[in-house]
């Protein structure tokens, strides 16, 4: 369990302290994606944390600090890192070709910082996505989305197309597999409240998706069924889009009658 890891990771990282007592020296442990960590793991951590304070020091990161309970984000230093700027995640992806010997047009190099949306992450995974789709890389050459990301594309299109609690339960099981996946639950909701919005033209179900889709993720916040308030994101979608459907399908039998 992530409670008892981070705990003994703690520990075992002051145990094995060489610093003498007297010395004012700390062992510094870095972890990284604290909001993904259940809450009562981030409150075993606070606990450790408050243990070991006299002889150790957490450099904690995250992506999304709502995620992170207040206790832990009292006692700690919120430092905001901003997102490398397009032409920083060119020049690291720059230095990457170069060390791998390849050769990256510089046109190539800014869509695949612009797709990214200056994730370093997610661009070097597309820069080896286009290394593996095409060589040498081309300054046209189309770059290809992550599987994931199609997959919520697929669930999308099948929940607008359908629904149907048949529809409803083959979501949860493609919504499950994702999060088992590691693609963490507020990444997915908000893929596929950005798709929903796409597939949509009426512009009052745009504003009801993006308003549901903050509500539950609020809601995500504060619970560690992070996978149910995907799925009844997704049943109040259905809920909606249906009516909607069917209020217009109405309006217009009457309009023709």
């Amino acid at each position: 369990e992530s409670k008892s890891l981070t705990a003994t990771l703690v520990s075992e990282e002051n145990r094995n302290s060489l610093y003498p007592e007297n010395l004012t020296r700390f062992k510094v442990v870095f972890l990284n994606g604290v909001d993904l960590l259940s809450r009562q793991a981030q409150a075993g951590l606070r606990r450790t944390m408050e243990k070991y304070t006299s002889s150790c020091r957490l450099i904690l990161t995250c992506h999304n600090l709502s995620m992170v309970i207040e206790p832990l984000r009292s006692r700690c230093l919120n430092v905001k890192v901003p997102l490398p700027t397009e032409s920083e995640v060119c020049k690291v992806l720059k230095n990457v070709s170069k060390k791998e010997e390849l050769h990256l047009p510089p046109e190539l190099a800014l869509k695949i910082a612009k797709k990214s949306k200056r994730n370093l992450s997610r661009a070097l995974i597309m820069f080896e996505m286009c290394h593996i789709q095409k060589n040498p890389l081309s300054p046209d050459q189309q770059i290809l989305s992550a599987d994931w990301e199609i997959y919520i594309e697929m669930i999308a299109k099948d929940i607008a197309s359908n629904q149907t609690p048949s529809a409803l339960s083959s979501a949860r099981e493609k919504i499950y597999e994702l999060w088992l996946n590691s693609i963490p639950a507020p990444v997915i909701l908000a893929c596929l409240a950005k798709e929903l919005v796409m597939l949509m033209t009426d512009d009052d179900m745009k504003h009801q998706i993006i308003y549901w889709a903050s509500f539950y993720d609020t809601r995500m916040c504060q619970s560690d069924k992070v996978t149910f308030q995907i799925e009844a994101f997704i049943a109040k979608f259905m809920k909606l889009y249906k009516a909607r459907m069917i209020d217009i399908f109405s309006n217009f039998d009457g309009d023709t009658m």
